[in-house]
């Protein structure tokens, strides 16, 4: 089923991520997680995608065996900025042939190393190859509350956004945020901008301490004093902080979905106990 006709249908959604393993020697261990995680009956998965396709092949086994095994309606993910169009269109064509129905499109980020291939520069030449090859995909987008850490301004980063959205993206979905009021924002800016496309939030349950500085790294996330009080309270205590990070998050969510952002996707880091807290905690609201 396209994830589009998923968030038209339904007043409420609840979607988790999960990432492939980077060897083969992870494999089981990561699919026995995702089985669990299928298990909890969310409105979708998104399956990851690692840089220059590094897990392709297992981005699509997992993918599609969640949608073949467990009936989970499934979003691959596809990233372009270190592949060439050969291998973009040998994974467009991989999805297509696995039932795939739904794309995540990113640039993805650059690696430490530098680029090797510039085939694509920005997510909406990806989106437009797409839609050249077939029409049939459901694609989706990323976007981010509080702007992306290379662009100049937010202004700019949403006139980026507004050339995904035309280029043919379906829908949205937001980097992390721990602060509800910078969504509100956002969403009120990128609708007067003539963003008319659902978005859905992404939530980060943080679960260690270890993850608050390599999260504000990767996506430019204002940390709330609320929040860096309840670390500095619970963090020394693995099992405490655990509860607080799941119950941090479901508050946001349920604020969230009061404020009229009913479409919420957990990155789950492959962890069945957190998506099971939220969902628990939610099952009211969502079903």
């Amino acid at each position: 089923m396209k994830i589009i006709d998923i968030l038209n249908s339904r007043k409420v959604t609840l979607s988790f991520e999960v990432f492939p393993p980077k060897t083969e020697a992870g494999f089981l261990t990561v699919e026995q997680a995702t089985e669990q995680i299928a298990s909890l009956r969310p409105d979708f998965m998104s399956v990851t995608y690692g840089a220059g396709g590094g897990t392709s092949a297992h981005t699509t086994k997992i993918a599609a065996d969640l949608q073949r095994k467990y009936g989970t309606n499934v979003l691959a993910h596809l990233t372009c900025v270190s592949s060439t169009k050969e291998k973009v269109w040998e994974m467009i064509e991989t999805y297509r042939e696995n039932g795939i129905d739904n794309i995540m499109a990113l640039r993805g980020d650059i690696p430490p190393e530098g680029r090797t291939v510039f085939d694509y520069d920005h997510a909406s030449e990806l989106i437009c190859d797409i839609k050249s090859v077939d029409d049939h995909f459901c694609i989706g987008g990323a976007c981010y509350p509080e702007g992306h850490v290379e662009s100049e301004s937010q202004t700019e980063d949403i006139r980026h956004l507004k050339e995904k959205v035309d280029a043919g993206c379906d829908f949205l979905t937001t980097q992390m945020f721990f602060d509800n009021s910078t969504m509100y924002s956002f969403m009120y800016r990128i609708r007067e901008a003539g963003i008319e496309v659902p978005v859905i939030a992404g939530i980060m349950p943080i679960t260690n301490p270890a993850q608050v500085k390599r999260t504000v790294a990767l996506s430019g996330a204002t940390i709330p004093q609320r929040f860096r009080t309840m670390v500095d309270r619970f963090g020394s205590d693995p099992w405490s902080m655990k509860q607080a990070g799941v119950v941090y998050a479901a508050e946001q969510i349920v604020d969230l979905i009061a404020n009229g952002v009913t479409h919420i996707h957990v990155y789950t880091m492959n962890k069945p106990e957190i998506a099971a807290g939220i969902q628990s905690i939610l099952s009211s609201i969502w079903k």
